[in-house]
């Protein structure tokens, strides 16, 4: 009886937990460029002098899902996807250092800084990069940014800086608060030449909105058998002390 408490009880914490993260991707379903998260769990004994009768879930990780979500085709020329491996870095919210990600949604803020639509300044090779006014901008396949004038000669193409592309190792990286990702280490991961974007396409999330209703209603229906076997455990146990009663 004490085992099945233990047992129960702990399940339907973690059960819960696992509730929590799925509804989180369900509610990123969609979102550009959001990597959905997976919980993992374990069984362990209490250790203790007694016997090693007991046993409790715990937490072993959680672990990030890096699959590709679906192209989405929208012929903005600020509208850049990953193309395979890799990530768009960024400079970090709070100053320290750089941080990535995979939602290619850019923009240009009031002073001429290309960002992305969360706000994130994107970097590019000489740090973040600046648009003049009055030009049609192209994003080539490996980051490169040109401008050719609305005015004047409309043959001039002018590169004016290359987003910054990376792909450091998936078991590098974990995922901060604020959405993005960053190396463990925080350090700065390097230029990679073999990452390519495509111009005028977003990836979306790569959460499958159906498979996550059917997950969540599956740990519903764990979440209650385990409160079933809580209740069953205390029935037990009242009717243990009854029998004691008697017997005395």
């Amino acid at each position: 009886m004490d085992r099945l408490i233990y047992t129960a009880m702990t399940g339907a914490k973690h059960v819960f937990m696992q509730q929590a993260g799925v509804a989180n991707n369900l509610a990123n379903a969609n979102t550009l460029g959001f990597k959905a998260q997976m919980h993992r769990f374990q069984a362990v004994p209490i250790l203790s002098e007694a016997m090693p009768s007991r046993a409790f879930v715990v937490d072993e990780s959680i672990q990030n899902i890096f699959d590709e979500g679906p192209i989405l085709h929208t012929s903005n020329p600020l509208d850049i996807a990953v193309q395979g491996a890799g990530w768009i870095a960024v400079a970090s919210p709070d100053g320290n250092g750089e941080a990535y990600t995979r939602a290619g949604a850019l923009e240009i803020d009031v002073n001429g800084i290309l960002q992305t639509k969360s706000g994130f300044v994107v970097m590019g090779d000489g740090g973040p990069i600046a648009i003049p006014p009055d030009n049609n901008i192209t994003i080539g396949a490996d980051g490169t940014v040109s401008l050719v004038p609305t005015f004047g000669a409309p043959n001039v193409v002018n590169v004016i800086g290359r987003i910054k592309l990376v792909d450091p190792p998936e078991s590098d990286l974990e995922r901060s608060g604020d959405g993005l990702f960053r190396l463990k280490d925080g350090g700065i991961a390097p230029l990679d030449e073999n990452v390519q974007v495509s111009s005028g396409n977003l990836e979306g999330s790569n959460v499958n909105p159906a498979e996550a209703m059917v997950r969540l209603i599956s740990l519903s229906r764990q979440f209650e058998m385990q409160i079933k076997l809580l209740s069953n455990a205390d029935q037990n146990a009242r009717q243990a002390d009854q029998l004691l009663s008697l017997n005395n």
